[in-house]
């Protein structure tokens, strides 16, 4: 098992890269019968082999890193209502380039980003004539493939694309669910139950750690569940149609796999990296923030109720968090709950509720159901009304579907909040599979077993660092300090949750009661920013541990999470070199405890932790005078 722990295109076709990073192998001698080409960033990097096997030309694709395997001969193939191009292929020619871009991202584990992939295209065709290229990335953190086929295909009836781990390779898996939000239980690749998984999948090979994943996902495809049998290590594509409609020229979603020691998992952005760029030209209107969220706050009473929203406002404006978060109930008839008020419009007191927070320096967040944005007409009505109002982004839940013409809605959806200004938070949804670079104004999604859960563990709040908060940000709704009893952790613990989980729209999720009476907790949030500029894994198993170092100017912050037995635990502080102050929060005998000492870039930070328990912390550049971290 593994040890724990960039669109500006070189559009020229290389004559042929380093031949240890790009190399094709034709048959040569005697009684061959194959043609394998590898892709590689470099020479220690993650590589993958592709092989066609002349005799039934069916294609393989493996991954391996330090010469070590990460994924073994896995199928590559897709089909057609006009061919079956998963076999009887043969090899027509390869290309080559280097794809270099930067970009800046609005939320994430890092908002300046530098992409460094080479890319190899190899076109195939059947004896009949029909064709497939396959295009296939590699970046210093993972590999990547996807087809590319030519109009006239006809509508796509399903993949033979699957990944093959080593049976015995350490899993991690959620059992698949529209709204992805199921927890992650530990296997090994073959024990894991016969069943249907969510994609984002993670497995620790010889090779290192691997998450599975998918990115540049549109209405013209279809979304991807990962089928198992029990007893082999083989996860095969599954969409969610049985077809997926479309004849025109296509190119299907990425299938990555996120490769290195879990460090470089952790801190990878390789499923925004492979992305279409951003469609979004002016995103100066786009910005993160902490968030008060009201609903486990105050559930549906606080939801229609003008006073109490004023309220919160008021607790969010004396603790400058730039947002507060407004749920469900706020435009439904207050007799009939769940059911829309055909005259929201006039009879809201949202307007009012906007106005009275601008003027607080509080921006409103609202949530609205799928149902009343799923035609044009109402998305007409219900987008431009939340525009002039001041709104500033909303909340949409309840998508559960991964279909093609689900996908189609968000294509829709996506550009309609771009043109009206509105930032988006995605609940009961896909996974962010890339969909945060090309529509940066999607600050957060769901898909996750969040705080609203009562059969949480601590297990999976440690994994959840390495397997959903990987591939984009994550509202998870940190900070339900009320919910003693029905979280399986610590208060330190939900304090380093803030950090240890990144997401653009950080939706805190206690009660002012709550914070009040935790003023160590409440003052270390006041300090969190939402945006950061680096991310750093200090330490981290799944299911174990996982403390996290998140970088905003010249402070680092520091979350921490473990799951099982009190301890005293030993976090290497590895920000830099220099002397720092670190200011820990952490469980004491009698409620939360604040410590202070001054340590050197790369001793161990020494932090008391509880059952289940956690700590989170500050660090700053000290010297002499220097006495805290907060500002």
């Amino acid at each position: 098992m593994a040890v724990p722990l960039r669109r500006t295109v070189v559009a020229a076709l290389c004559a042929g890269l380093a031949a240890t990073l790009l190399t094709t192998a034709p048959a040569a001698r005697a009684g061959q019968s194959s043609h394998a080409w590898t892709v590689s960033e470099a020479p220690h990097a993650p590589r993958a082999r592709i092989s066609l096997d002349d005799t039934t030309g069916t294609l393989s694709l493996a991954v391996t890193r330090a010469g070590r395997t990460v994924v073994e001969p896995s199928p590559v193939g897709i089909v057609t209502e006009q061919a079956d191009l998963s076999q009887g292929l043969r090899f027509l020619h390869r290309e080559d380039r280097t794809v270099d871009e930067h970009y800046r991202a609005k939320s994430g584990k890092r908002l300046d980003r530098r992409v460094r992939m080479n890319e190899t295209r190899l076109s195939f065709a059947t004896a009949a004539g029909a064709r497939l290229d396959l295009v296939v990335r590699a970046a210093a953190d993972g590999i990547a493939y996807r087809y590319v086929l030519p109009a006239g295909h006809g509508d796509v009836l399903g993949e033979t694309s699957a990944f093959a781990l080593p049976p015995d390779a350490g899993a991690w898996l959620s059992t698949y669910r529209v709204d992805n939000e199921g927890p992650f239980t530990p296997y090994t690749a073959a024990t894991a139950p016969t069943g249907a998984y969510s994609d984002q999948a993670l497995f620790a090979t010889p090779g290192g750690y691997t998450l599975l994943a998918e990115s540049d996902l549109t209405g013209a495809y279809s979304g991807a569940r990962l089928a198992h049998t029990q007893g082999t290590g083989t996860y095969r594509i599954q969409l969610a149609d049985d077809r997926v409609h479309g004849d025109g020229p296509l190119a299907t979603p990425w299938r990555a796999m996120i490769t290195g020691d879990l460090a470089t998992v952790t801190r990878s952005t390789f499923t925004d990296d492979l992305a279409a760029a951003s469609k979004v030209a002016d995103t100066s209107w786009i910005r993160p923030g902490t968030v008060l969220w009201t609903w486990l706050a105050g559930g549906r009473t606080a939801g229609q109720s003008l006073d109490a929203q004023k309220a919160y406002v008021d607790y969010a404006a004396a603790h400058h968090w730039p947002y507060e978060a407004v749920d469900s109930g706020w435009y439904f008839k207050k007799d009939e709950w769940d059911v829309t008020d055909p005259d929201w419009e006039t009879d809201s007191w949202m307007p009012q509720l906007v106005d009275y927070a601008r003027a607080k320096g509080v921006g409103i967040i609202v949530w609205i159901h799928q149902r009343d944005l799923d035609t044009p007409e109402e998305r007409d009505r219900w987008l431009p009304a939340l525009e002039r109002w001041g709104v500033k982004g909303v909340k949409i839940d309840f998508m559960n579907s991964e279909a093609q013409s689900m996908f189609q809605w968000y294509d829709t959806i996506l550009a309609e909040t771009a043109a009206h200004h509105l930032m988006v938070d995605f609940h009961g949804a896909t996974l962010p599979k890339g969909i945060q670079r090309t529509w940066p104004q999607v600050m957060t999604m769901e898909a996750v077993g969040g705080e609203e859960k009562r059969t949480n563990t601590a297990a999976h709040l440690t994994t959840l660092p390495f397997t959903r908060n990987v591939i984009g940000s994550m509202d998870f709704t940190p900070g339900g300090f009320q919910r003693v009893g029905l979280r399986p952790n610590s208060d330190a613990a939900e304090v380093g949750l803030t950090v240890a989980y990144e997401s653009g729209l950080q939706m805190f999720a206690g009660t002012p009661e709550s914070y009040d009476q935790r003023p160590l907790a409440r003052d270390f949030m006041d300090q969190e920013p939402a945006a950061w500029d680096d991310t750093r894994l200090l330490a981290g198993s799944p299911g174990q541990e996982a403390v996290l170092a998140r970088r905003s100017g010249d402070r680092w912050f520091l979350g921490g999470v473990y799951a099982g037995a009190a301890r005293t635990a030993a976090v290497p502080l590895t920000l830099g070199a220099g002397r720092w102050l670190v200011q820990t929060v952490r469980d004491g005998a009698d409620g939360l405890v604040q410590d202070r000492r001054v340590l050197r870039g790369g001793e161990e930070l020494s932090v008391d932790v509880v059952a289940n328990g956690g700590f989170a912390a500050i660090a700053c550049h000290w010297r002499p005078g220097v006495t805290t971290c907060y500002r």
